[in-house]
């Protein structure tokens, strides 16, 4: 059984849904569940974590990249400039992978959240 130990959107949140700008894209994850989702898999090692973030207007089939980030202490930041895009509804895609160095080997999982968003600038 897979467990959610994230990614949790914190911008954007159920009460910021309507961008214009420049936005802070911010996620989390609980670590006790993503280590508890490591032991089932049978996987330990040292932990670094790489978060790609994209975007794609509503019905569209590809992701543009935002950026990424590893920053953990401040929630994966990534900045993104909404005031280049047409206003309307979007998709975010918060894709968080976990990356588990065990001596040589490197193991890697992965969850994604994804989100609906509204352009408005």
């Amino acid at each position: 059984m897979s467990l959610d130990w994230g990614p949790h959107f914190i911008v954007p949140s159920e009460s910021l849904k309507s961008f214009s700008g420049v936005v802070r894209l911010r996620e989390s994850l609980n670590e006790d569940l993503l280590h508890k989702e490591l032991e089932g898999l049978g996987i330990s090692g040292a932990v670094v974590r790489i978060n790609p973030w994209y975007f794609r207007k509503k019905g569209a089939g590809s992701w543009i990249k935002i950026g990424e980030s590893d920053d953990m202490e401040e929630n994966f930041p990534v900045r993104w400039d909404t005031s280049h895009l047409e206003n309307g509804p979007y998709e975010v895609l918060g894709l968080m992978h976990v990356s588990v160095l065990d001596h040589e080997m490197e193991h890697v999982i992965a969850r994604q959240s994804i989100v609906e968003v509204t352009v408005a600038n």
